[in-house]
């Protein structure tokens, strides 16, 4: 019976990356039935959600500390409850300071799920890359449930059920996973990496180009998932005129592009890292400058290659941690990985509020979008081979 109930524990770390996703996406769909049911400007009401993606990132430290010196498991429960009652809050709320306020609380408990989880899912796997592919991939689901789970709601019974019915069931899965998931008690103290070990300079100069790699794609990945729906809602009208039809072609984009996730685990194990960087680099560029300017199906076309690009290069982000940092660490780490990266991403709410109010709306947000990928791109040149890695080990 024990054993079956550690089956339980992937699952649910799945789960759990599926649903921070979903709740941290609610919003950039609900602003669109907002914005006409308050008859404010879209430019306007997008901000509210900046407290939110603020704390996403600025509390995955105290997560991870917090997790690393008193519990990964109660964490994750915390997790589970805190962002069922924040949502639960968020749908009773009547004006925009409300929104803000109940957005901004469920950036604090979404905040936790990296920096916990990811660590959970990398202290012992049979293959570091399927496992972070899979994982990417429920992630990514989550996504895409957001922009037609939403989208849904709002139509068939107002905008607040897209707060209340997924806040009923991240409760629901907390509830589920004290049950069915034993504690699995401390963290080992033990100093052991997966992979390679690295002299000080060679790890820290595989952490300068991480760090650079991940603001900028946090960037790019958060203003590509937040303006989405909008952008669809704009350039799409063509190919449908409700809501849950915009949420609709969201979620079809991004259940599609997640699976880049899982072929990304699968190259992991089989190339090396450097190579899959500058391609996943090189490929989001000239996606990113296309999409400034189309419309239609070869919009919708485009914006399923830019995101399979997008989403791509997440694993290979978490797989450098999981390969180079000794699992006492790995909390902490990711911690401090997602609070640059989603903590920087940030910028991307008032950026495109910013953006779109000008004459090129999101042409202009893609073009800077674009400047960003070069830079990814840039850095991953810089990033040190196996090769060179294998040299620059220690002797021993």
């Amino acid at each position: 019976m024990a054993a079956m109930k550690r089956d339980w524990l992937v699952p649910f770390i799945n789960l759990g990356h599926l649903l921070d996703h979903l709740v941290m996406l609610v919003f950039p769909t609900v602003v669109l039935a907002l914005a006409l049911e308050w008859n404010r400007p879209y430019s306007e009401l997008l901000p509210l959600a900046l407290g939110g993606f603020i704390a996403f990132g600025a509390f995955a430290i105290p997560a991870g500390w917090l997790a690393d010196h008193w519990s990964r498991y109660k964490m994750m429960a915390v997790f589970f409850l805190g962002i069922g009652g924040a949502l639960f809050l968020t749908g009773f709320a009547t004006s925009p300071w409300q929104i803000a306020a109940g957005l901004t609380l469920t950036g604090v408990f979404a905040a936790i799920y990296h920096p916990v989880g990811i660590a959970m899912l990398v202290a012992s796997p049979k293959n570091l890359g399927m496992a972070l592919g899979w994982n990417g991939l429920w992630g990514n689901l989550g996504l895409a449930f957001a922009a037609i789970v939403s989208g849904a709601l709002m139509d068939l019974w107002g905008w607040r059920m897209a707060f209340f019915i997924p806040g009923l069931l991240s409760i629901a899965a907390g509830i589920a996973f004290l049950l069915l998931v034993p504690d699995p008690g401390p963290v080992v103290k033990k100093s052991k990496t997966i992979g390679l070990h690295l002299d000080t300079r060679t790890m820290a100069q595989v952490f300068a180009i991480l760090l650079v790699a991940t603001a900028c794609g946090g960037i790019i990945f958060n203003s590509t998932t937040v303006a989405m729906p909008k952008i669809f809602d704009e350039r799409l009208r063509s190919l449908t005129e409700t809501n849950v039809g915009i949420g609709a072609l969201v979620a079809v984009v991004y259940s599609v592009a997640a699976f880049a996730q899982v072929l990304m685990g699968t190259l992991m194990s089989r190339f090396d890292m450097k190579h899959l960087m500058i391609g996943v680099g090189l490929a989001q560029v000239p996606l990113l400058f296309a999409a400034a300017t189309l419309d239609g199906w070869p919009m919708l076309i485009v914006a399923l290659l830019m995101m399979m690009a997008i989403f791509g290069q997440i694993p290979l982000n978490d797989g450098i941690v999981g390969k180079y940092v000794a699992d006492e660490y790995r909390a902490r780490v990711l911690s401090v990985r997602y609070v640059v990266s989603l903590g920087v991403a940030s910028v991307a709410v008032p950026m495109i509020a910013v953006l779109h109010r000008t004459e090129g709306g999101f042409r202009n947000v893609f073009m800077v979008l674009a400047a960003l990928a070069c830079a990814v791109f840039v850095s991953a040149l810089f990033f040190p081979s196996r090769r060179r890695m294998q040299a620059a080990q220690p002797a021993l």
